[in-house]
């Protein structure tokens, strides 16, 4: 079922688009007998194909995983005095769609190198173990997926939707999160050098056990965001906005806060406090940084430096 669905849109794909099998494989570098087999059903390109045959029929990812019966209209469910045997069939084919649907959003173990992903809608997809390296995933929905022991170094994040996603172990050197759409999202124990966040809004995020003493933010607000035991030291979040943030056992010498804004965020280590916890505390500048009294209070309690702090 599955490759007579895949193989019917390619010749429709293709058909609409003029093309000859013999001219589609030729683009394909491929012979025209595959395509042959693949719009015959007999079988079925691998997840490299599909993404070039997209780009080549001017199609997303999303027309090979969609319900057959949203794209054609012949197959769309009719009342009938069958007793129902009709209708019962057409939703045992769509269950069976919805099968393809989850193995084409299953990308893990794949060598995706500067693929193009921009745009398409991909929920809860997993790209566990795969070579992304300067993937394009701009202004894509890929909510509830997850990304487990990946390099996705340089890859292009401006815009996505990272609802819910998981970004655990792996490399993020270099890569983009413009605009971003991070609502609890994690990151944990990965590489974040040279990682770039900029007007993004981080809600109830997670970054956890992360170095970001290289990582880039710029123009963002923290809402609810977790930094435990991660190290900010000599990061710069000048200007930026943070409520109900917790910086808990998060190494913060020489971080900058200046011109910040602070509402409700604590700085508290996990275990009792040390000469060398307060010693980092006194490096963090929080000149012409706003905040509300309760946190000046805790900050002021562990001996931090708030002679130029306003409190609201």
């Amino acid at each position: 079922m599955e490759s007579n669905i895949i193989g019917d849109k390619i010749a429709r794909a293709r058909k609409k688009m003029s093309l000859s099998q013999a001219e589609l494989a030729e683009q394909l570098f491929i012979s025209p007998q595959a395509v042959g087999k693949w719009e015959r059903g007999e079988s079925i390109p691998d997840i490299v194909t599909i993404n070039k045959l997209a780009k080549i029929l001017g199609v997303d990812l999303n027309y090979f995983s969609e319900d057959p019966q949203s794209t054609d209209e012949e197959t769309t469910p009719k009342k009938t005095n069958d007793g129902g045997d009709t209708e019962q069939r057409v939703k045992e084919e769509a269950n069976l769609s919805g099968s393809k649907r989850e193995l084409l959003t299953n990308f893990s173990g794949s060598d995706l190198a500067g693929t193009d992903f921009a745009g398409v809608t991909a929920h809860k997809s997993k790209f566990n173990g795969s070579a992304l390296r300067g993937a394009d995933f701009s202004g894509a929905n890929l909510s509830g997926s997850s990304f487990m022991g990946s390099d996705v170094s340089e890859a292009n994040f401006n815009g996505t939707n990272l609802t819910d996603c998981t970004l655990s172990a792996i490399n993020l050197t270099d890569a983009s999160f413009n605009k971003t759409i991070l609502v609890r999202t994690e990151f944990s124990s990965s590489e974040l050098t040279r990682t770039k966040f900029i007007d993004a809004k981080l809600i109830d995020v997670k970054l956890s056990t992360i170095d970001l003493r290289k990582t880039i933010f710029e123009n963002c607000s923290f809402n609810g965001v977790d930094f435990k035991s991660s190290d900010l030291s000599g990061v710069c979040l000048d200007g930026q906005t943070f409520t109900d943030v917790k910086f808990d056992n998060t190494a913060m010498k020489d971080t900058t806060f200046k011109d910040a804004t602070l509402q409700n965020v604590s700085f508290r280590p996990t275990f009792a406090l040390t000469n060398k916890y307060y010693r980092a505390i006194k490096t963090i500048c929080f000149d012409g940084a706003t905040m509300d009294k309760l946190t000046y209070a805790a900050l002021k309690g562990i001996g931090a430096n708030l002679s130029k702090v306003t409190t609201k």
